[in-house]
């Protein structure tokens, strides 16, 4: 997809995501997170190479993993939103589907923050529901994609074992959201682990 494409094809779905928005606490005495760009604070000027993530998007995908039998499905929703700070707000919330789409029970859940630097690198801190904490470094590929590897990993006394991990988001056909992961855990050498295609509901 073209960058041309992309913003045409963002100027289509926003006629039905552009008037909604995170809920809101209207009595803050700060500024509030807004997952729409055209409402609350501006996006700082730091993160104009993440714009296009901003938002929240739904979607499915497979998850495969070392200790179970072929890949399984999983529904996302991911948020992302910002308080006009030099960072960005990340929050993604899972469940697994059986094979006819219906939801199985919730699964993943992971917050942090996309940090740009100075010098066009990303950092970015996850923490995971698992007892995972992870810090990524990357870059911004282009005008529509970001990749990133983790710099360092660490794991409560009852999580599973994680040594490492690489991301790649990126904007597919129809302006949508695709991103792939892959993950070296339980002694297992860095190898696929989840891809989703996730559809802009905000923003």
């Amino acid at each position: 997809m073209t960058s041309n494409e992309a913003i045409e094809a963002a100027e289509e779905r926003s006629k039905s995501t552009a008037k909604r928005n995170l809920p809101q606490f209207d009595d803050l005495p700060i500024p509030v997170d807004t997952a729409n760009l055209r409402e609350g604070p501006s996006l700082n000027d730091a993160c104009l190479a993440l714009l296009p993530l901003v938002g929240v998007w739904r979607g499915e995908g497979e998850i495969t993993y070392p200790t179970i039998d072929g890949p399984r499905k999983f529904a996302q929703q991911l948020t992302i939103a910002h308080d006009g700070r030099p960072f960005l707000i990340h929050e993604a919330r899972s469940w697994l589907l059986d094979d006819e789409g219906n939801v199985v029970r919730p699964a993943a859940r992971e917050s942090g923050f996309w940090r740009p630097q100075p010098d066009d690198s990303l950092e970015l801190l996850l923490t995971h529901s698992s007892g995972i904490l992870e810090l990524f470094y990357g870059t911004t590929r282009g005008q529509a994609s970001w990749q990133m590897a983790t710099d360092a990993v660490v794991r409560t006394s009852t999580a599973k074992e994680v040594t490492g991990a690489q991301r790649l988001y990126g904007l597919v056909a129809n302006g949508d959201l695709g991103y792939v992961e892959e993950r070296a855990m339980v002694g297992q050498p860095l190898q696929p682990h989840a891809s989703a295609i996730l559809r802009r509901v905000v923003g």
